[in-house]
């Protein structure tokens, strides 16, 4: 099937959650509100990108507590069909030799110019899919090593398949948010052999695979990084494919790791802040890890209230590269403008000054 664009996306981001309102509970934290206001602010700079990522009908989960101050969580249930515009099945992928059937889900992202940057969410909740896989698009970051990949297999795999499907054939750009989605450069790697009737992977493969992908790094911590036995890999994804990760240098210390599969197959990687970027550099020497820092979509995250004073006060506010700074250059105006470095030019012409409490 394909679907009708009014442009043609030229680069797709892939990403474990997204955070597109509150009321779809289909992020935990900072990784889906930073992946959702990165597709926010190129809507709004009508940037020819689109989104994918995974419906999860259970959502994360939700947190109460109760008078004793213990904690307690349950599932999120929502109905997407109130949310969302069906798409229909985009894709199919194995998982463990069985036939996984995956439908898609639209929601979009109109921007301050009507430009629209669409999202698919993967979806398995299907009566031809046995009952184990149905529940693979149930609940964020749930279950076991063997849950965890199947997902991935959806998003990364499936997902490169269900944008093939849809129409988007021109995509140049895959940006990885995190590794959750590293088996895309799996999905690549199977295209670029195909294309040459060819089974095996070269270096020369992985070269042209680097030039499309883009990786961003969150955690800074070892244990937050995605990674998988052997014998679990060959399981889940067969042999062939497995074989084929490890001849493209995606194991790590005898298993796959899901962030240095990212890592191969970018060409730019970033971390998240300048010290992530450095902590980034010091867990995986050897690769060009740049940083970039959070940010925030300024619209979103500002109540109405807010939006109304700030529209009467500072009516550039709204645009996405924050012409407001531009005024403040003239009058010594927040750190790191111009106007706050002339600022700083001048204190040091004056004499040092001890400050005493």
């Amino acid at each position: 099937m394909a679907e009708l664009h009014p442009f043609d996306p030229k680069v797709a981001y892939f990403s474990m959650e997204i955070a597109l309102e509150a009321h779809i509970p289909n992020y935990s934290g900072g990784l889906g509100v930073l992946a959702g206001d990165t597709l926010r602010a190129a809507a709004d700079m009508g940037f020819p990108a689109v989104g994918v990522t995974l419906l999860y009908r259970k959502g994360y989960f939700r947190q109460s507590l109760d008078a004793t101050g213990k904690q307690t969580e349950a599932p999120e249930q929502w109905n997407p069909a109130a949310q969302l515009k069906y798409v229909g099945p985009v894709s199919t992928v194995t998982v463990e030799r069985r036939q996984v059937r995956i439908v898609a889900w639209c929601y979009q992202i109109q921007g301050l110019s009507g430009h629209i940057v669409p999202v698919y969410l993967l979806d398995t909740d299907l009566p031809e899919n046995t009952e184990q896989d149905r529940r693979l698009t149930d609940s964020l970051y749930g279950g076991d090593d063997v849950y965890r990949l199947s997902q991935e297999i959806v998003l990364g795999i499936g997902g490169y398949h269900a944008l093939r499907e849809l129409g988007y054939s021109n995509v140049e750009t895959y940006h990885m948010n995190e590794g959750h989605s590293a088996l895309l450069t799996l999905a690549l790697i199977e295209a670029q052999l195909a294309a040459q009737s060819r089974t095996a992977v070269t270096e020369e493969d992985i070269s042209v695979i680097r030039k499309r992908c883009v990786f961003t790094t969150h955690t800074p911590v070892p244990a937050g990084h995605d990674q998988f036995p052997r014998d679990l890999v060959e399981r889940i994804l067969g042999k062939d494919r497995a074989r084929l990760l490890e001849s493209a240098g995606c194991y790590h210390d005898g298993s796959l790791n899901m962030t240095y599969a990212a890592l191969r197959c970018s060409h730019y990687i970033n971390g998240v802040a300048m010290r992530h970027g450095e902590i980034s550099r010091g867990m995986f020497p050897g690769y060009p890890i740049s940083a970039i820092t959070n940010g925030v979509h300024a619209v979103f995250w500002t109540a109405e209230p807010f939006r109304q004073l700030y529209d009467r006060h500072l009516a550039p506010w709204r645009q996405p590269l924050l012409t407001v700074r531009d005024r403040h250059t003239a009058r010594g105006g927040p750190p790191g403008t111009r106007g706050d470095q002339a600022h700083h030019d001048r204190r040091a012409q004056e004499p040092h000054r001890r400050t005493t409490r």
